[in-house]
């Protein structure tokens, strides 16, 4: 019986290749396929990790952040009820198309990935070396916001990717829109589309001006970096950034996008609240913003730490409204009118600004930069005024800085030792920044400065020459409890540490406390200058637009009369 059989002809790859190359082609198919499986193996491994997350997070409304005084007590945020979910109708058209030229061109072509801008951004990584390109999508953002995806790795990376895909499967492209509006921040203390419509403009998101709507898309990439409050240019640079793609990508003619960049920025400030903290609050947000941005530090869901110490701060708003009500009755002056609420607004009454830094740290206790944030929101810790006599530590300083002898109450005496430049000069180091007169005039107090300067002049001579930096956050704890940001102490040698003491000897002392309190001669501004055990106050009191108050020695009395009310704290 034969056993011949006719030879199977080779497979038709072989014979159109030359026989070297069948061996790496069959060693390739070979790793390819290895690959496929790897990839596959991946594939699923993160689609079981992504199917640990509940996807219901991603419709509800994000955590908001909660602010503390230093002992631990909840600071009340005024407006804080403005956080709230905003249905898809309510969201301008016009908006939607804003936030689709700006952050995600092929939004409803892709599928939650786009692959080819992936692909681009992989590219530019591997050139860089770094990861400088994230390509990610809407819903790739709202993935990484609902979740706290924050970390830049390839293992973060592929998980968001899975949680992406996820995201898309549950939710349909408008509740994927919506969802990422509400959950997205927007600067100033705005968390989501509709507060940050009221934070701004005073008005729902579904009011919102085609400017506006375009504004707001234009900020979401830097929201400290193109705040409409603080940089109107840089947020109208981005409106108009938004405005050319929306042209480029046909959703708007030359003509509306020409008419809507000529519209000039409305703003509003806050909703009217008589909390007298909200000043402090708005400098601790303007704050926390710049620290998310350097940090790259997620906005939502964070326990913020202020340095503020809330009975302080309180007890120094009581002690000074009765002052200032004192002489307004003294002086038969009608009740405060409130101005226009608008940012920056003068009022015509009586006001004042008030500040407290820890001396040894920097560390901002209390402040105050008004009588009352709805009729002004101008924070006059920021104010420049003129000092007069409440110069005079500050002559002292520079005199015992170079060896002179520091004369109580006679500063032209003790000026006169080292002359006008040299003061200017020491005065700088302690945080005075001016202007000074370049006369024996400025030994007299021709000189300006701000409230938040005075402080940290005064914190300078109570810490032996050392001036601090001030900060106004200690800490910031995630959603989960972990620290994720801790202040450090900063502090320069401005001043020997014998001549800081020798300076205070201009102060009056009462048990722990040194005090100074005088006016200009113009009698327009006056200022207590109060170095306690622990903290540099530094109070300035006059009308926004400089206008006599009350004569000299009325004026020294009756802050004598607020420093003793306020006593040794």
């Amino acid at each position: 019986m034969s056993t011949w059989r006719p030879i199977s002809p080779p497979p038709l790859w072989k014979r159109c290749l030359p026989e070297f190359l069948h061996g790496p082609v069959r060693l390739g198919f070979q790793l390819g396929l290895l690959g496929l499986v790897v990839l596959t193996g991946i594939g699923f491994f993160y689609f079981m990790l992504a199917m640990r997350f509940d996807l219901d997070e991603v419709a509800k409304l994000p955590s908001g952040t909660v602010f503390y005084d230093r002992k631990g007590e909840e600071i009340v945020v005024p407006g804080g009820s403005g956080r709230r979910l905003v249905e898809r109708a309510d969201i301008p058209d016009f908006l939607v198309k804003s936030l689709l030229a700006r952050e995600d061109a092929r939004f409803f072509e892709h599928h939650g990935v786009d692959f080819r801008g992936l692909a681009r951004a992989t590219v530019r990584n591997l050139k860089d070396w770094d990861f400088t390109q994230g390509a990610s999508t809407l819903s790739m953002q709202l993935a990484r916001n609902s979740f706290e995806i924050r970390q830049k790795s390839l293992h973060r990376k592929a998980l968001e990717i899975a949680l992406t895909l996820r995201v898309e499967n549950r939710y349909s492209k408008d509740e994927i829109l919506t969802h990422y509006l509400n959950r997205i921040y927007f600067g100033a203390g705005a968390y989501g589309i509709e507060q940050a419509a009221r934070t701004y403009f005073g008005r729902p998101s579904r009011d919102l001006t085609d400017a506006e709507s375009a504004l707001l898309a234009g900020i979401i990439r830097g929201p400290h970096l193109f705040s409409p409050l603080r940089k109107p240019e840089a947020a109208l640079e981005q409106r108009r950034q938004t405005l050319d793609r929306m042209a480029a990508m046909g959703f708007i003619n030359k003509e509306q996008r020409d008419a809507i960049n000529a519209q000039p920025l409305k703003l509003v400030t806050d909703e009217p609240t008589g909390n007298q903290t909200t000043y402090a609050l708005k400098a601790v947000e303007r704050e926390l913003d710049r620290i998310l941005d350097e940090n790259k530090l997620p906005p939502g869901g964070l326990q913020i730490q202020t340095t503020l110490d809330l009975a302080w701060q309180q007890r120094l708003e009581t002690e000074l409204n009765h002052a200032v009500e004192a002489l307004e009755k003294e002086k038969n002056w009608p009740h405060p009118v409130a101005a226009d609420h608008v940012p920056g607004a003068e009022t015509a009454y009586v006001q004042y600004g008030a500040i407290t830094t820890e001396t040894r740290s920097g560390a901002i206790l209390a402040l105050i930069g008004g009588r009352n944030y709805n009729h002004s929101s101008l924070d006059r810790t920021f104010s420049t005024r003129d000092l007069g006599s409440a110069f005079e530590p500050f002559v002292a300083a520079a005199a015992a800085e170079r060896g002179k002898i520091v004369l109580p109450g006679r500063p032209v005496q003790t000026g006169r030792q080292i002359g006008p430049a040299e003061v200017e000069r020491l005065a700088k180091r302690c945080g005075i920044q001016g202007p000074f007169v370049q006369s024996e005039d400025l030994f007299r107090g021709a000189v300006a400065a701000t409230p938040r300067q005075m402080s940290i002049g005064l914190a300078t001579l109570g810490n032996k020459g050392k001036r601090p930096k001030p900060y106004l956050i200690q800490e910031i704890r995630d959603a989960s409890g972990a620290v994720i940001y801790t202040a450090k102490t900063q502090l320069t040698q401005a001043l020997s540490p014998p001549a800081a003491l020798d300076a205070t000897s201009v102060l009056s002392r009462k048990n722990n406390t040194r005090t100074f309190t005088g006016a200009t001669g113009s009698e327009r501004d006056a200022w207590t200058l109060r170095l306690g055990p622990s903290g540099a106050t530094a109070i300035w009191i006059g009308f926004d637009k400089p206008t006599a108050i009350a004569p000299e020695p009325r004026l020294k009395s009756l802050l004598d009369e607020f420093v003793n009310r306020l006593g040794n704290g």
